[in-house]
């Protein structure tokens, strides 16, 4: 999102169901008082929101989690281009666990995420995948691919950004973008070889098959 934000033919967009998503499942998320204050919950009042920045802006990047489309029609996604970030599930699962412990695979998204991959390809979409490693390897060359792959010109601005927060983030960032809103580029992909966590391993062993079968698709460094 941030790096996407950087092009002055983009416009961004935070997560715009995550209201709706809190009501719908019912789970306690950092912030969450203050996120249902703040978005729309109606998803069919969402997707015409989107509709309004298109208006103005000649792209827009909606920054989405998959586990937030579920219990709506959210089949409006199919007319637009479609863009999977998925990153190794052990690594997910630790930084997840930092704000929320002992996350399960439904809070991770990527069960949400191989099956609505999966429901694209059938309605005759060729999603693009990112895999977050990839990219940090060789942001540069993945991007330029990404942007190919969307019909964009790519811009040498997507590279970078300034620090802090963005005028776009959601009211959630202070849990959540500690890291990002310290980095001004996309950093070396992570080393740590920490074990999990015995009560993590489960869950990993349970999203493992779905980061595979997404991986295979991904743009390489």
């Amino acid at each position: 999102m941030y790096s996407f934000a950087q092009r002055l033919d983009v416009k961004v967009m935070d997560e715009p169901f995550y209201a709706y998503y809190l009501i719908y499942s019912q789970l306690e998320h950092p912030g969450k008082e203050e996120i249902l204050k703040t978005l729309e919950p109606d998803p069919v009042k969402v997707f015409g929101q989107i509709q309004e920045q298109e208006q103005t802006f000649n792209n827009v990047f909606v920054k989405n989690m998959g586990h937030h489309l579920q219990g709506f029609d959210y089949s409006p996604i199919k007319h637009y281009q479609n863009v999977f970030l998925i990153r190794d599930p052990g690594q997910m699962l630790l930084s997840y666990a930092k704000v929320r412990e002992e996350p399960t695979l439904n809070d991770i998204g990527l069960k949400q995420q191989a099956e609505l991959f999966t429901w694209l390809q059938a309605e005759g979409q060729n999603p693009l995948v990112l895999d977050g490693n990839e990219l940090r390897k060789n942001p540069e060359h993945v991007l330029q691919q990404l942007c190919d792959g969307l019909g964009l010109p790519f811009n040498q601005a997507m590279l970078n950004w300034p620090a802090g927060p963005r005028a776009e983030d959601g009211c959630w960032a202070p849990f959540w973008y500690a890291k990002v809103h310290q980095s001004t580029k996309f950093m070396a992909p992570d080393t740590d070889s920490s074990p999990l966590p015995n009560s993590l391993r489960a869950t990993y062993e349970a999203a493992l098959p779905y980061y595979t079968t997404l991986k295979q698709y991904a743009l390489l460094a």
